[in-house]
Formats: structure tokens, sequence, C-alpha cells
């Protein structure tokens, strides 16, 4: 049996670190260290361990190569394993509750996925789950984890996943093409609907705000019914509905953050167990 050396799940906890936040820089404030210390962590995967390059520079952008993104997968997979059985070992009754705060943009889409694995692995931990718009539950101080959207260059706490915006309408209803373009939107705080106005305004395309609602459900029954178009998260579009762009007279839209906010007043083996899940569940 060949004799490999180890690696040292810190090691792999910043290279996952550097790829998620594209740089040592970012990498380094997430793990807590100088970026010195990240550098030489790195240089010691690639020299000692691995015996091959992992990042590859193009100018100031820093990317994976081959070896590196084969190493991510399998480094995702060995922390997550890691994190379960010093859970499971540690705390094999934990118990207490947790308080969620997230978009219901969220809920249908990625929260069962993680609500499921985290009963699995925890059932007498009790959750709460308290569904507003980002910027209500910015001025919350009563919840343990908080997911929000926010625009790229004003992310906070620790980034989930970025996607783009993208309109769409019901299959087999041209609400597009009506003058001036019919919109199902969230209520007027939300910046994805500054940035869809802004956007028809630059073009010069007729709009009116049809239909408004802080429900993600509501607007999609809207949309559905072939009443209106709307402007959301690529992933949240659901099969009934056809993406539109250019083709259809639609100016392109940028992509938005969805990020992670720890209370640091109400920290907890169970908050931070069930952090560990939501940023899984959202890299799916």
């Amino acid at each position: 049996m060949a004799n490999y050396p180890s690696i040292d799940s810190e090691l792999l906890r910043t290279f996952v670190a550097i790829a998620d936040h594209g740089g040592f820089t970012r990498a380094a404030e997430m793990v807590n260290r100088t970026q010195s210390a990240v550098s030489m962590q790195m240089k010691r995967l690639e020299e000692d361990v691995m015996q091959r390059p992992l990042f590859q520079r193009d100018g100031r952008q820093l990317s994976l190569t081959a070896e590196g993104q084969v190493l991510l997968g399998y480094a995702r997979r060995i922390l997550k394993l890691h994190g379960e059985v010093m859970n499971t070992l540690r705390e094999p009754h934990m118990v207490g509750a947790v308080r969620i705060g997230t978009p219901d943009d969220y809920v249908m889409r990625f929260m069962p996925g993680i609500l499921s694995r985290f009963a699995q692995a925890y059932p007498l931990v009790q959750v709460e789950l308290h569904c507003e718009p980002s910027f209500q539950l910015l001025q919350r101080q009563d919840l343990d984890l908080t997911i929000i959207t926010r625009e790229p260059g004003t992310e906070i706490g620790q980034l989930l996943r970025q996607e783009r915006i993208v309109w769409a309408e019901a299959q087999g209803f041209c609400p597009h093409e009506q003058e001036p373009l019919p919109l199902a939107m969230f209520n007027a705080q939300c910046f994805c609907r500054s940035w869809a106005c802004n956007a028809l305004d630059a073009m010069e395309r007729e709009y009116r705000i049809a239909y408004t609602s802080p429900s993600l459900a509501a607007i999609m029954a809207v949309v559905s019914a072939g009443l209106a178009v709307t402007a959301q998260l690529q992933s949240l579009i659901t099969p009934d509905l056809r993406i539109l762009g250019e083709a259809e007279g639609l100016p392109s839209m940028p992509s938005a953050s969805i990020v992670l906010l720890r209370n640091s007043a109400s920290q907890s083996p169970v908050t931070e167990c069930l952090a560990e899940h939501i940023a899984e569940g959202f890299r799916l």
C-alpha cells in the first residue's frame, strides 16, 4: 500500500476559502490568518503534499488549475465529513433552538434540503424560520443566522453564492410584447426592482409595475398566469416559466450576491452546525 502524505484539514479549509473568495486576501480574513500565513499554507500544500501547482494567475486574476479543481471537490467532501464526525462525537445529543431569517425567495428552492439534512444529523434541535425581505431582516437583532441578498460590492458576512438576475414569463404567454411592459416585482425597497426599472429606463422601454408583493409565491402566481414579466435570480425560475433576453427586447441584468450573517451575540455549536449546512446547501 502506497505511503501518501497526510493532508492537514486546516490546509484544505484555507484552500477552499481561497477558491470561494477569489484570492488570498479575502480568504485570510475568513480563516482569521494573515495573508503571509495563508501563502505559506498554500506553498506547503502545493510543494509538500500535492507536489503540483493548484493556482494560476492571469494578471491580477487568480484561478484554479485543473488539479486545483479536482482537489476542490475532494476538499469540500473531506471538510464536510470531518465536521460531521466531530459534531457527532462531541455533540451526539445536541439540543437547543436556532432562529433563521431568510427572504421567502429561498425557502422553497434551498431550505427543504438544508433543513432535512440538518434534522437527520440533529433531530433534537428546534428551528425557527422567519421569512421577511432582506431590508427588514437587516434591522433585526434577535436572529441567530440571517440569509439576505446584497448588491455586488456590498457583501457582508459569508458569501453563499452569486447569481445572475434574469427576466421570465409563463410558457405559452407573451406579456413581454405588451406596451407598456407589465411587471410583477417585489416592493419598492428591493434593489432588484430598482435594477430592472433602471435597465428599462436606460433602453427607453415603457413599463408599468402591474403587481407588487413581498412574497415570491405571490409574484410567481401572477407570472405563471401569464399576466406579467418578472426579474428574479435564475435559480428561482421554475420549469413553467421561460427566460427572456435581448431577443425579446429586454436588457441584460447584473448578478446579485446571497450572503449569510451570524449574530455574534448568540453563537453556539448549534448555530454553527446549521450555518455549515446552509453554506453547503447553497453550493448544490
